[in-house]
């Protein structure tokens, strides 16, 4: 979650904002009209890269708008857990979790949607995506936001985020320049569930795992008598929580960008990419990189940026955002910069870059995506990433 929803952080980059909120929390008609343009012509000139990239764009929006509607945060989460022992937001998360398994074993079984294959997030186990995943929990609680967060407060107005959007996309470029160095560290190879026992078997062992730590989080918290969600109700109750359906949203809408694009949702490599092709225009020389000097990589840097589904997706993400801020009257601006939150901003995003790339994608592609898959490597990560936003947290009261 971003600093402007962080309540343990100063809410802004300003003792003052200019004053675009309308009275009443009115819809701000110009603001939406806008956003509603961008979305459209931008759908209309996505069309002839694929139907996939304008289909993508609006997922993208409806995924930003999900993040600001229902105050969905990672970083959030993780901080009121490991402080005060909240525990709403990592239920949330766990059936968020369930939902995407259940929703995406079907189509990884398949191997093939509309013509086109599809795969699930996979990556191996080892030293680089724990150190990595651990930088990233550290840079997450500095900058006060995670890659989904950074991403949807840039779009409602934190200017506070778009230091840490730039730091992030600079951190990530640094780490694929880097990318030979941690691969040579101890490795395992990948372990998904779903191809070692079959989808269903896998899916259910995954569901199984989440319903464990669902019940001992519970037990404990009941115990300490902080636990403030009564399941004794009707588990209907639970999902008239803005988190829980958020939860759903986002399980729904990142099923639908693995069936639209192929791959779960993911945000890092779009980062990575923009400030390559920035590197290549002001010219950096790409084939002096083991990691950009691959065919495949080659390819998309002569491509336009557009033509990366990642990329667009980010941009709806942006534009979701924007709308979603619009429609509610709240999209404002900081009027001045406090420099302690642009220096914790920047620092906490270029941590999160360089640690997201090298741990195979920050909480959405490594964590939400990689658990979906059911590869173990999103387990591994979400550990490690935990212990470094315990240090993190530190940290933070300290710059």
């Amino acid at each position: 979650m971003s600093n402007i929803f962080n309540n343990n952080r100063p809410t802004s980059l300003s003792n003052s904002s200019q004053h675009l909120k309308s009275p009443n929390n009115q819809p701000q008609k110009l603001l939406v009209a806008i956003a509603i343009a961008l979305f459209t012509f931008g759908s209309i000139v996505l069309h002839p890269y694929s139907w996939r990239h304008s289909i993508l764009l609006i997922i993208g929006g409806l995924l930003g708008a999900s993040l600001y509607k229902f105050r969905f945060g990672f970083t959030s989460t993780y901080r009121k857990f490991l402080t005060a022992g909240e525990v709403e937001g990592i239920y949330a998360q766990l059936l968020m979790l369930v939902v995407a398994t259940i929703l995406f074993a079907p189509v990884l079984a398949a191997g093939n949607v509309l013509g086109e294959a599809v795969k699930g997030s996979i990556a191996p186990i080892g030293i680089q995506g724990a150190i990595a995943a651990f930088l990233f929990g550290v840079g997450m609680q500095i900058a006060g936001g995670c890659g989904c967060g950074t991403l949807y407060a840039v779009g409602s107005g934190s200017l506070a985020m778009v230091f840490t959007l730039l730091t992030f996309c600079i951190g990530s470029f640094w780490a694929s320049l880097t990318r030979q160095f941690w691969a040579n560290l101890p490795t395992l190879p990948p372990i998904v569930l779903g191809e070692k026992f079959g989808w269903f078997s896998g899916a259910a062992i995954q569901v199984g795992i989440c319903l464990l730590i669902f019940s001992l989080i519970y037990l404990k918290s009941d115990r300490k008598n902080q636990n403030k969600l009564n399941f004794s109700n009707h588990f209907s109750n639970c999902l008239k929580l803005p988190l829980f359906q958020g939860a759903i949203a986002l399980a729904i809408l990142n099923w639908l960008t693995l069936i639209v694009s192929g791959q779960p949702w993911r945000i890092t490599w779009g980062f990575a990419l923009f400030t390559a092709k920035i590197a290549t225009f002001f010219g950096w020389d790409s084939t002096n990189s083991q990691f950009w000097n691959l065919p495949n990589q080659q390819k998309v840097l002569s491509a336009s940026l557009f033509a990366d589904m990642t990329t667009v997706t980010n941009i709806g993400i942006l534009l979701g955002a924007f709308l979603a801020a619009a429609l509610v009257g709240k999209l404002s601006l900081p009027a001045k910069i406090n420099p302690r939150i642009i220096f914790s901003s920047a620092l906490g995003g270029l941590l999160m870059g360089y640690g997201a790339f090298n741990a195979f994608g920050c909480n959405v592609n490594a964590f939400f995506g990689g658990i979906a898959s059911t590869s173990l490597h999103g387990w591994v990560w979400i550990i490690f990433a935990l212990l470094g936003s315990r240090l993190g947290l530190i940290l933070a009261k300290l710059i």
